[in-house]
């Protein structure tokens, strides 16, 4: 369960936090157990009025705040239902275990998620990855203060670090396993989000955590100004957004094309930027995702029974 204190080394004293980074926490942090509920704004469709089919419900992995999540994917969606002549009904669960009892379930027609979500929901409900990033892998980083004294990973043996969730896989699952591998034991401590993790560290609430490039980099400036990345992981194909096979294969095909439409124009480059996906490409379960199975993930996640 995330929590805002209470764990770790002593709180640094505000006077010496930059008043901004802690605004920034104040702000963009909603999703933290401490917040309270969920963010939930009413949105009708997004996209074409007079689409080909129902509305595709849309569900997105709440590696942020939902209300900033709502934010970059509200636009995104709008622009690719009017290329593709589909319109979607947005959902961010309020938190990642949440989210994946949905995945479980299949409520969502399309899903955006992280690889190992991926693995999980084609066994789960048969998801078929459709487009991913090309322009640059994921990497899983752990980060620190940036006047931490740690310079070794081997210095966070016996400590506490922060995660986002369980199942996050670059953030979580593949630094627990490949600290593992080198006989490093740490103190998981889930706070629910990327964003939460980055604070935690960088107000000396912990003395490490875990997160991604693609998140890190989208933070703001003077947060990321307060953290450096002590380590990071092996690059892997980034996050899917991934459809369930009973969503008829035009409709799918219009949704893969529709992205690809969408890069081709430099207007929308930011609106594809802000999800995560800058350079769309067309996925495939078996060639970007499937190898997963063998890197021994399952001895730390935390899933249902099949």
């Amino acid at each position: 369960m995330g929590r805002l204190g209470g764990h770790g080394p002593a709180l640094v004293p505000l006077s010496l936090a930059p008043l901004a980074l802690v605004a920034s926490l104040v702000t963009l942090a909603p999703g933290h157990s401490a917040f309270g509920q969920a963010f939930k704004p009413q949105l009708g469709c997004l996209g074409d009025r007079r689409p080909s089919g129902p509305p595709i419900r849309v569900s997105v992995v709440p590696q942020r705040p939902p209300a900033e999540t709502f934010a970059v994917w509200s636009p995104l969606l709008q622009q690719l239902g009017q290329v593709s002549k589909q319109c979607f009904v947005l959902r961010v669960a309020p938190s990642i275990p949440n989210f994946e009892a949905e995945l479980r379930t299949g409520r969502a027609d399309c899903v955006y998620m992280n690889p190992y979500h991926a693995v999980l929901a084609q066994r789960w409900r048969g998801y078929m990855p459709l487009i991913r990033d090309g322009s640059k892998p994921l990497r899983g980083l752990l980060v620190v203060r940036k006047d931490s004294p740690i310079r070794s990973i081997r210095e966070l043996n016996g400590q506490a670090v922060a995660f986002p969730s369980p199942n996050a896989f670059a953030a979580t699952l593949l630094p627990r396993v490949l600290l593992a591998r080198q006989g490093i034991t740490i103190k998981p401590v889930f706070e629910n989000t990327h964003s939460n993790v980055y604070r935690s560290v960088a107000l000396g609430m912990l003395p490490a955590g875990g997160g991604i490039n693609n998140t890190l980099r989208r933070e703001r400036p003077e947060l990321r100004e307060e953290l450096r990345v002590l380590w990071q992981t092996p690059p892997f194909p980034s996050h899917p957004f991934a459809c369930l096979p009973s969503l008829a294969p035009a409709r799918r095909e219009a949704l893969q094309a529709g992205f690809l439409a969408l890069a081709a124009y430099p207007a929308n480059h930011g609106l594809l930027d802000a999800i995560q996906i800058p350079e769309p490409v067309r996925a495939d379960y078996r060639r970007d995702y499937q190898p997963l199975l063998g890197l021994g993930l399952e001895r730390y996640a935390v899933v249902g029974s099949d």
